[in-house]
């Protein structure tokens, strides 16, 4: 008989709590896993996914506006808030439903609560009972920052803007990264109008300049209002119930919702770690070595808890080589080079290996190879939008550094370039490639 209830308690059923329950199981430990909200963890129930189909959703405004352009006639048309957003979120019920059903279907316990760390092997349910494990994996992911200033009660975050009762007919959104640019641009779409503040005049830190640049400029196009070099300073809420949100420096902008996206934060308040002697950085994350183990012998952690790099297919990754290092007598570690990311922005951009910027910095000499052009789609459109996809390579052996896009699909078209640049292939490798024609993929071909 083991000393110990479960060889594994895992806290946080997200995508890499879920995927390391599994794997563990799989290779014969006894697992539980406490989730204190829903089965899916952000990713699935309030980001990523419900977020990605109100993209898909908010595209149908741009496409109805040049129908009759591809010989469509569409009368009547209108948009309906609730039925996008209760279809979306019945979609998320189902998905949840099916996590479950995976930790069911490998016999990993669930416990539908909170739970805290009590000391190096046991865990604490917000029951009361007391749970050992001879491991314990923390995997908790992040939650939204929200700024402390007069009014911030009043606005939300990304969690809340999925059950809004109503169309926002004003959005203010703070902030400058990717979760800002793309609920912004989802409701611009809708027709809502859209307002950006960010406090810097920078966007989308960790992408190529001129990409960003370019959404920038599209953005503003299609009616986008940033507001740069600039914060909110408070908000206030007027008799007739709207929201004035004051930046200090220009007139107040006027609002229905005040959406918070100004970053996030690891999930490690009130969680107990100090009780295991579990370290933490300067911004509340957990030290874990390339195992993914803490300063606690026992105690792991993967995903966005740790703040290494906040993406899902990251965390399955951890969750997975943590599995497979502790229960499955193979030890893995994750290699975080050449991850591809995308801004699922209207266009989207996306992007791999080293900005521009960066090449240069590290390599000094290097080439830029570029396309500037207008998506055949585009053409359909009133919108005079033009992509533009990057290529940088070190000059002395043209291998690639960094492949950057904005245009239709970016994301997409990017999965299979960002295998080239894993591959460490050259730009001659894209030379000698044939053209898929007519298709914006093949500008990654023709680059000059």
């Amino acid at each position: 008989m083991s000393e110990f209830d479960y060889d594994l308690f895992v806290i946080g059923a997200g995508s890499g709590g879920v995927r390391a329950a599994r794997i563990s199981a799989s290779h014969g430990a006894k697992v539980a896993i406490a989730e204190e909200h829903r089965v899916g963890g952000t990713c699935v129930i309030r980001g990523c996914v419900p977020k990605k189909m109100l993209v898909y959703g908010s595209m149908f405004a741009e496409e109805l506006g040049h129908a009759d352009n591809y010989g469509w006639t569409i009368e009547g048309k209108s948009f309906d808030w609730p039925t996008l957003r209760d279809f979306v979120n019945g979609d998320v019920d189902r998905l949840e439903g099916l996590y479950g059903k995976t930790l069911e279907s490998h016999e990993v316990e669930l416990y539908a609560e909170r739970a805290t760390i009590a000391g190096p092997n046991t865990v604490k349910l917000a029951s009361g009972k007391e749970v050992t494990a001879k491991h314990i994996l923390v995997a908790v992911g992040a939650w939204p920052l929200k700024p402390d200033f007069p009014g911030s009660d009043l606005c939300i975050t990304s969690n809340e803007i999925f059950h809004l009762e109503k169309q926002p007919e004003c959005l203010v959104v703070q902030g400058g990264g990717y979760i800002a640019m793309e609920f912004a641009a989802i409701f611009n779409a809708l027709g809502s109008e859209v307002a950006v503040v960010n406090r810097s005049d920078r966007l989308l830190r960790s992408y190529d300049i001129q990409i960003v640049e370019r959404m920038l400029h599209i953005a503003m196009e299609r009616g986008i209002d940033f507001h740069l070099n600039s914060t909110i300073e408070k908000v206030e809420k007027t008799d007739e119930g709207c929201l004035m949100v004051h930046t200090g420096s220009e007139n107040p902008i006027r609002a229905d919702q005040v959406l918070i996206a100004t970053g996030r934060k690891p999930k490690t308040d009130g969680l107990g770690l100090e009780n295991a002697g579990v370290e933490l950085d300067d911004k509340g994350a957990i030290k874990v070595d390339e195992y993914n183990r803490t300063s606690c012998p026992s105690i792991y952690a993967v995903g966005d808890v740790t703040d290494r790099v906040q993406l899902t297919p990251v965390a399955i990754r951890e969750g997975h080589a943590f599995a497979d290092t502790v229960f499955g007598d193979n030890p893995r570690t994750v290699n975080y080079d050449h991850i591809p990311s995308a801004v699922f922005s209207q266009p989207p951009l996306a992007g791999v290996g080293l900005t521009e910027q960066e090449a240069r910095s590290t390599y000094g000499n290097v080439k830029v190879y570029s396309s500037d052009f207008r998506p055949m789609k585009n053409i359909f459109s009133p919108h005079a939008e033009r992509g533009l996809y990057k290529m940088i390579v070190d000059e002395t052996s043209e291998k690639i550094l960094g492949i950057h896009m904005i245009g239709p699909e970016s994301p997409e078209i990017m999965q299979v370039a960002a295998v080239a640049l894993k591959a460490g292939l050259t730009k001659q490798a894209f030379d000698d490639t044939v053209a898929l024609h007519p298709s914006m993929a093949e500008e990654l071909v023709l680059l000059k």
